[in-house]
């Protein structure tokens, strides 16, 4: 089992009047920041704002009459679900998704929008392992058709579209397209593409660094779970890729990077308050190692080759929810070493807090959050302090002037529960 051009070629044609072409844009944030082009592949601004219709319409178009009129069964929390919904509306094909009950009630809206009459959704009592369970069995039991997000010749095709696109788009000088990886059927289908048609241009995979999962299988010769995968990258929280995307991927991607989940963070805010993009924190990884590796001189020329050529990204995704951009921003400061968090322990008595404010505090420093319950049967009481520094150079000097003051500080590691209190 295998994917061809050829195969990626007829999805082409599938798609050709139904999903959009969407366009190549140039970064003026990205190359100004790092000089040399960057350049977006807005899949965000797909029908469903995700690629995944690319390969859920690819592989259920390709179906025969008999398996479109049995039905087709999927597991999905997110874009997968929203890409067969539309899939099924469009070919008239009953689906039912089953969704694991953390699914938040506005993706099961857009579900039910899409996919209107033709889509029903299962909501099953547990994470997206068991929802898939019970939708393989479902589909084994019924004899449907099971659409799976990743590891299937179909659906790999129809992301290798973005290759066929990128391959008319990208410049002449392009030294490497960067690519979201997280079950790896994304970035197989568009190195396969590029292998053909630009083979010229290396193809670079990126992973969160708490769901480096196509790493682990490039280390251990095949696919291989992870112990832990971080969720917050929910888009390529995957623990172990698919069997056919690492073949694929072993054959035709140059080398994967990981990054960490607060630089991604770091990327989501400028590319909203900057370039007016929202996107999903699986949408962000691209253009993250972008920034991550360009700023890093001994890894620069892994990116840009040694004539500095262009940068392209895939911003695979852009439905995030705007109730997650107080995470995103927390996350992004504590990444950037801006914001830090302390426990001090206040006598209970007047004047401590202004002695904290005019010996401890800097003029760059603001406090962001102060959390503190006066006990009238104790001496001292401790508060959660949180402070905002106008450079990360800052924390050692502030750390000196709470080793000299009276006062008890201990300050919260980046690895403590007291974060889970803070989001």
């Amino acid at each position: 089992m295998t994917v061809t051009l050829n195969d990626i070629m007829r999805a082409s044609l599938s798609l050709k009047d139904v999903v959009k072409h969407t366009p190549l844009d140039v970064s003026e944030r990205l190359t100004q920041e790092l000089g040399v082009p960057v350049l977006l592949k807005r899949e965000d601004q797909q029908v469903c704002r995700s690629f995944k219709v690319r390969g859920a319409y690819a592989k259920m178009s390709a179906l025969s009459a008999q398996s479109r009129q049995q039905g087709v069964v999927c597991a999905s929390a997110g874009n997968h679900a929203q890409g067969v919904a539309f899939a099924c509306a469009h070919l008239n094909v009953r689906g039912t998704i089953y969704l694991p009950s953390t699914t938040p009630r506005q993706k099961r809206e857009r579900i039910a929008a899409i996919g209107g009459e033709w889509v029903e959704q299962v909501i099953v009592d547990g994470g997206f392992d068991r929802a898939n369970a019970l939708a393989t069995e479902a589909a084994r039991v019924t004899g449907r058709e099971y659409v799976h997000p990743y590891d299937d010749p179909g659906t790999i095709a129809g992301g290798g579209t973005i290759g066929v696109e990128l391959a008319e788009q990208i410049p002449a000088d392009t030294s490497c397209v960067l690519v979201p990886v997280g079950g790896g059927g994304l970035i197989a289908g568009i190195a396969t593409a590029l292998s053909h048609l630009r083979p010229d241009v290396r193809v670079i995979g990126v992973e969160p660094d708490g769901a480096a999962s196509m790493q682990r299988a490039f280390d251990e010769g095949g696919p291989t779970a992870l112990d832990r995968v971080d969720s917050f990258v929910d888009g390529t929280a995957v623990g172990t890729v698919g069997t056919l995307p690492f073949q694929l991927a072993q054959e035709n991607v140059s080398s994967l990077v990981s990054v960490p989940e607060g630089a991604v963070c770091t990327e989501m805010v400028s590319l909203y308050q900057t370039d007016g993009i929202i996107a999903e924190p699986a949408g962000a990884l691209a253009s993250t190692a972008a920034r991550t590796l360009l700023t890093d001189p001994k890894r620069r020329a892994e990116l840009t080759g040694s004539d500095e050529g262009s940068i392209v990204c895939v911003v695979s995704g852009g439905n995030n929810d705007l109730s997650r951009y107080a995470e995103v921003v927390e996350r992004s400061l504590r990444h950037e070493g801006l914001r830090h968090y302390f426990v001090v322990t206040f006598p209970q008595q007047p004047g401590a807090l202004r002695l904290f404010l005019s010996e401890v505090l800097g003029p760059g420093d603001d406090v962001v959050h102060f959390e503190y319950t006066k006990k009238n049967n104790r001496e001292t009481g401790p508060a959660l302090v949180g402070i905002d520094l106008s450079d990360p150079a800052d924390i050692e000097r502030l750390r000196t002037r709470m080793e000299a003051s009276p006062l008890h500080v201990e300050e919260v590691a980046p690895d403590s529960e007291i974060f889970r209190l803070l989001v």
